[in-house]
């Protein structure tokens, strides 16, 4: 690669930020995503790929239940909207995983509480395959949102503050992928598992997380930004009322950003099979190809918008991608052929994720210091807290928008929800604040 001036930039591995800027300036402004692979050493490639396999099989266990929702009801002789209300249940209490973990987090490393995280959450899904009714099926859902919340802040803090500034951009696209990935591995295990063995078997898969934490427990370091940041403490807590007190402007604006965030996620993807099935009549086998496709396009589209956020900055990456979902909507859920419909939900996806490719490292640079174990977490999980309601919401509202043949009308209600959460999206990002390649 030449710099500016035509003279050649040696190959050797990169080990220091100073030489990631040097990169990442001689490369017109952006980041070389081989050069910043190379650039990190054992310990750095080991923490994030733990910390992308912790989200990974979190976000798994979670779309397990959204390809079953018909076959748990038919089970416990609940309609779709009750089994509905367990995903609800689910967002709910994951601001409280996130709050519990985050401030164990901070106070005590980012490692051992995230190994103790990613154990009860596989727990609580192995639970769910032995539930006997409604009622235990939901507490196991509940505990299991408890785990989930936990996971993404302290896995998100300990792989940014891991990786030196320009890498940030590319590892947060990969890092929020793992939503993508996780649900691409539920179709998969939907599609070979469901058909011979039952919904049942499909939450004792979901059981297997619990082995990343072999791999943590070996090769993952702590945080050193974390033991810096702890040493200057004079305190034995740092207390979430204060954290709330000295930040309460920035947690309202983090709560209203991701608050539309997670309804531009779960409005896109928790009823979209269901969509599938129901309204436009595809084979299990149908429904999973399609939300692989998808979740391909997803995958592509959070990784290659995280790393081009590093040049364009955070916010205006978030405010492309959703200017291009709302062109997206008729062709993702009203296209009158299968392979029309398909190209739309990849790019449709490629848009949703590629803004959510942005969220890891743009939380935690506009994190304060000393609750990055915390507040990106917290923020998350209360934006998922207040849009918890979203497959509810599109279930019930589908069932008065109706079709002529008196069924429930999926497609269009979908589409309306979707073009209010994007324009409120582009608003939000468009008034916060950038922070951009910030030293931690």
């Amino acid at each position: 690669m030449l710099d500016g001036r035509g003279k050649r930039i040696a190959g050797a591995r990169l080990r220091d930020p100073t030489s990631l800027i040097a990169v990442a300036n001689a490369n017109l402004g952006g980041v070389d995503a081989f050069r910043i692979y190379r650039s990190l050493n054992r310990a750095q490639r080991n923490t994030f790929l733990a910390c992308f396999l912790g989200w990974t099989l979190d976000s798994l266990d979670f779309f397990l239940l959204t390809f079953v929702v018909r076959d748990v009801a038919a089970e416990f002789s609940v309609s779709v909207v009750r089994v509905t209300f367990a995903i609800t249940l689910t967002l709910l209490m994951r601001p409280l995983g996130a709050l519990i973990f985050g401030m164990l987090g901070d106070r005590f490393g980012r490692r051992i509480p995230l190994m103790v995280d990613i154990i009860f959450y596989s727990l609580m899904e192995l639970l769910t395959a032995f539930s006997p009714n409604y009622t235990v099926f939901l507490i196991f859902r509940a505990l299991y949102g408890i785990g989930m919340g936990g996971e993404w802040g302290l896995g998100a803090s300990l792989a940014m503050e891991s990786l030196p500034a320009p890498a940030r951009g590319l590892a947060s696209g990969i890092l929020q992928q793992g939503y993508s990935f996780g649900f691409l591995l539920a179709a998969v295990v939907y599609w070979t598992v469901f058909p011979h063995f039952g919904w049942r078997a499909l939450f004792l898969v979901g059981a297997l997380p619990a082995l990343l934490v072999i791999y943590i427990r070996a090769r993952v370091p702590e945080s050193e930004v974390w033991k810096r940041e702890r040493a200057k403490s004079q305190e034995r807590s740092l207390g979430a009322g204060r954290m709330i007190a000295q930040n309460w402007r920035l947690l309202v604006y983090g709560v209203l950003l991701m608050t539309a965030f997670n309804y531009m996620s779960h409005g896109t993807q928790d009823l979209y099979p269901t969509f599938l099935q129901k309204q436009r009549g595809l084979s299990v086998g149908r429904t999973s190809a399609v939300a692989i496709i998808y979740n391909l396009g997803a995958i592509c589209g959070g990784t290659l918008l995280g790393f081009y956020s590093q040049r364009w900055g955070r916010r205006r990456t978030i405010m492309i991608a959703a200017g291009l979902g709302v062109l997206l909507i008729p062709a993702w859920i009203f296209s009158p052929t299968l392979p029309l419909l398909i190209a739309g939900g990849f790019f449709m996806q490629f848009m949703v994720q590629g803004a959510w490719g942005v969220v890891p490292v743009h939380l935690n640079e506009l994190s304060p210091a000393g609750w990055r174990g915390t507040f990106p977490g917290v923020v998350y999980q209360l934006g998922n807290f207040f849009s918890a309601n979203a497959a509810l919401l599109q279930a019930k509202l589908a069932e008065h928008f109706v079709r002529p043949n008196g069924q429930p009308d999926y497609a269009l209600t979908m589409a309306c929800v979707m073009v209010a959460v994007f324009l409120i999206l582009i608003v939000l990002a468009a008034i916060g604040r950038e922070a951009r390649g910030i030293e931690f």
